[in-house]
């Protein structure tokens, strides 16, 4: 998760539990731009908790970012883990793709 935040130049995660609009989440709490209440994400069982009341109380397009990201770094840390290299290449739409080189 930490990488995923530095990667959108956002504060580092803080372990911890956060208040929502009507209930409690522990995990990693990430603070989005704009967003009223905190991001939550449990990244052992691979939850996400947040409350955005339908983007009137932050921008979805924020979080899909950070998960696109988080998503991005996790396989590439585990590719690399696992001796491979990985290259990564954004395309016009905005997506990311990663290619990874499997060793002989």
């Amino acid at each position: 998760m930490r990488l995923a935040c530095r990667r959108n130049e956002l504060a580092g995660p803080v372990q911890g539990t956060a208040k929502l609009f009507s209930s409690e989440a522990t995990g990693y709490l990430v603070q989005l731009p704009r967003w009223r209440y905190p991001v939550v994400c449990d990244t052992d069982s691979g939850s996400v908790v947040y409350d955005n009341y339908e983007g009137h109380w932050g921008d979805q397009s924020h979080l899909d970012k950070l998960l696109q990201s988080y998503a991005t770094e996790k396989c590439k840390l585990e590719a690399r883990r696992q001796g491979h290299t990985v290259t990564e290449q954004t395309l016009s739409d905005g997506s990311i793709k990663l290619t990874v080189c499997v060793g002989e």
